[in-house]
């Protein structure tokens, strides 16, 4: 079978949420782009890996990213015209499709990804956006420190495909280009003494690394009977009590992130069918991503819900690091499969109910939701890469609160490209660490960040930038992610109309300057947070369950 070769001026490898957006971004500034996914959906944690996002509560009332306010509204909007919403549902501005507590917009993966599609389909039409979908990168080839071209193959086919790009982005889950380009990065928890952060360990750790999750849907289903067959790993997630968790991980009981004292909440506050609706009693309601009470009277569906709760953390071996080969990978998918499937099994045959008795077998998975025919999302929901050497890394004292002082705020970069907020919010690790949640204040993020030391035409564009295992925490969510491909879709057009490096833009202060007024003035991006948010920001964002 002979092999593809593909050339553009920008190549992104990896279609998540900072992949799409770097594309996005480039292919609107007139750059022709090709983005390679190894999923067949584009889109990330908010579609393959089926997490509804996790925003700040400015989220709805300023335009931060007007490209990422533009992919929350083709969401709503889909609601709007294809649902038979209520209408009170209907006449809501901020509409939330699950009515779900953990964000603004609450909405089926499903959904989320034709939104994505609609964003990519006239950049396809016209030839300025190439995509790849079920395209895993398997070499990086280099002449000296430039990365010349990658090599993917085809899923489906196994054939080879070759693209070449004068810029290249790696914004694949897990920093993948990093590896496979031997381009100098960091993996898992630096130590103390090379960050100077007050919550990093005393010793580095590359495979201290955050519980990764595999996500589920299930659906309400009032009368009926849906076990799936229980697993063959059932008994150990059942039975085992890790030693830094109160009990086994099939169970109701969990730990509160913030203060790390136990907590137990079922799954519904009382009858399922009484939908009663409390964030802080039952779990139900917290990810729910379609409500039935925001549809009208004749409509035959039933509530879903999203999994992704602390009972399917999988911590118990990393992705990635020294020493971890494919076959580990593989056994650890596996293994955070087999937790989610556990847990399902579990509710719906031992769980303790709220009504009385045990098992919820209404409970039925929805793989449609996720675009699967197992009930579980595509992909496992990564919350931390492989990071880059970078020109500049983001640490704790640029932006936690204990560390910068009470009303200090953020610190400001003269380099800034975007802005975003959210807890510092490290899920327990692999090394056995349990929760680091701690505060910090609305930041920035620094172009510095996106630019690795020792690769000139390599750019980050997810959550492989320049930050550190413990601000890994808070720049990972949806909108910082998109921002961050966003900003490095917009170097790349930038570069690219100039033949200019980036690390160039980064040291000259007029380029930089030039290529802010780029960010802000045509594309609309916010740089600053206002000095009111900057330096109070929020403490009503309590945590209530994992993310």
């Amino acid at each position: 079978m002979p092999t593809r070769h593909l050339h553009a001026p920008f190549v992104v490898i990896g279609g998540g949420l900072g992949g799409t957006a770097a594309a996005v971004t480039a292919a609107r500034l007139g750059v022709r782009v090709v983005l390679t996914e190894s999923s067949d959906w584009i889109g990330g944690q908010l579609t393959s890996q089926g997490v509804p996002p996790d925003e700040h509560e400015w989220i709805d009332r300023q335009p931060i990213s007007p490209s990422y306010s533009e992919l929350r509204e083709r969401i709503r909007d889909h609601y709007r015209r294809e649902y038979p919403l209520s209408a009170v549902a209907r006449s809501a501005v901020a509409l939330n499709p699950g009515a779900g507590f953990v964000s603004r917009l609450c909405h089926e993966p499903r959904v989320a990804h034709l939104a994505v599609r609609e964003m990519t389909s006239p950049l396809e039409a016209s030839g300025l956006l190439t995509i790849l979908t079920e395209h895993d990168p398997v070499a990086v080839r280099r002449s000296g420190d430039r990365i010349e071209e990658v090599v993917l193959i085809d899923r489906r086919t196994g054939a080879e495909v070759v693209v070449h790009g004068g810029l290249v982005a790696d914004a694949t889950e897990l920093g993948e280009l990093l590896e496979l380009g031997g381009i100098e990065h960091v993996v898992g928890s630096e130590a103390a003494s090379e960050t100077g952060e007050l919550h990093a360990p005393a010793v580095a750790d590359p495979l201290d690394q955050q519980a990764v999750t595999w996500c589920a849907a299930l659906e309400l289903r009032p009368g009926e009977q849906h076990v799936i067959d229980r697993p063959a790993g059932y008994a150990g997630f059942r039975d085992t009590v890790p030693a830094f968790w109160p009990g086994p991980q099939l169970s109701w009981v969990d730990i509160e992130p913030i203060t790390l004292e136990r907590r137990e909440r079922p799954m519904f506050a009382g009858r399922p069918e009484d939908a009663v609706e409390s964030a802080d009693l039952d779990l139900w309601h917290y990810r729910r991503i379609l409500s039935r009470r925001m549809m009208d009277a004749e409509w035959a569906g039933h509530d879903v819900t999203l999994v992704n709760w602390p009972q399917i953390d999988y911590w118990d071996a990393p992705l990635v690091g020294p020493g971890v080969t494919a076959a580990d990978r593989a056994r650890a998918l596996a293994g955070a499969r087999e937790l989610t499937l556990s847990f399902v099994h579990w509710i719906q045959t031992e769980a303790p109910r709220s009504d009385g008795g045990t098992g919820y077998p209404e409970l039925m998975l929805r793989g449609d939701v996720l675009g699967t025919s197992d009930g579980l999302a595509k992909e496992v929901y990564v919350r931390e890469s492989r990071r880059i050497r970078a020109l500049f890394t983001v640490t704790e004292e640029h932006i936690g609160r204990e560390m910068r002082g009470e009303g200090a705020g953020s610190a400001l970069f003269d380099d800034a490209v975007g802005i975003g907020f959210y807890r510092i919010d490290l899920h327990p690790s692999t090394s056995g660490r349990s929760y680091v949640d701690i505060d910090c204040y609305p930041f920035q993020i620094p172009l510095g960040a996106l630019i690795p030391r020792d690769a000139p035409n390599l750019l980050a564009a997810n959550k492989n930038i320049g930050s550190t295992h413990i601000t890994n925490g808070a720049y990972r969510l949806h909108p910082v992610e998109w921002s961050i491909g966003e900003a490095a879709g917009a170097l790349a057009a930038f570069c690219t109309s100039g033949s200019l490096e980036p690390a160039a833009v980064h040291a000259d202060a007029g380029l930089l300057a030039d290529f802010q007024r780029l960010l802000s003035d045509r594309l609309g991006v916010t740089l600053a947070w206002s000095d009111e948010i900057r330096t109070r920001g929020s403490r009503s964002e309590a945590v209530t369950t994992g993310r």
